[in-house]
């Protein structure tokens, strides 16, 4: 009669150990997504600038987002990466969001690099994640592959900024807000 009683409580217990492990395995696909996403990033942004490749190891961090956005005199972009401190070698998971409004059109996934100058940078990042920019650009890309060129400016202190068009096109001027964020599935 007792293991009867104790039935009911075992398969709830073992009901959660699974959703658990379940939850672990998930998070732990999720993050290898965008460590795979980050590495090929990386690579297209060296064999579009090989110098770039002695930058990120050189610097004291930086940070790899690839970004999904559509625009018609206003805009959004969202997307996910992560910020890698050199020093300590950890990693965060972020997430990004973008709403921009000014002449422009175009829909496009985009591949970002910020390669930070300072410790100090790459913590603000991390901590505060907060970028706000205005300017022009004339991008076209498929496969892969980028043309154009983007002007203006953007308020991460201390960082180096790079952009690839992987597909679609954009052109205009606006002005921008992006907001870069810690990702708390993921972390």
């Amino acid at each position: 009669m007792k293991f009867l009683s104790f039935l009911p409580v075992a398969t709830v217990f073992l009901s959660l150990a699974a959703g658990s492990a379940l939850a672990q395995d998930e998070k732990a696909n999720k993050q290898a997504e965008v460590r795979k996403a980050t590495s090929a990033s990386l690579e297209k942004f060296y064999n579009a600038d090989p110098k770039l490749k002695d930058e990120v190891a050189k610097a004291p961090g930086y940070a790899v987002f690839t970004t999904y956005g559509m625009s018609f005199i206003v805009g959004g972009a969202g997307g996910k990466g992560l910020a890698h401190d050199n020093k300590s070698k950890k990693e965060t998971f972020m997430d990004m969001a973008q709403a921009s409004a000014g002449i422009q059109a175009g829909i496009a996934e985009s591949e970002t690099l910020i390669i930070f100058k300072s410790a100090k940078a790459v913590e603000q990042f991390i901590d505060k994640g907060w970028e706000a920019g205005g300017g022009g650009a004339m991008q076209a890309g498929a496969g892969g592959k980028s043309v154009g060129a983007q002007t203006g400016e953007n308020a991460i202190a201390d960082a180096s900024y790079y952009t690839l068009t992987k597909n679609g096109l954009q052109a205009g001027i606006a002005v921008a807000g992006t907001k870069y964020w810690k990702d708390k599935e993921l972390n």
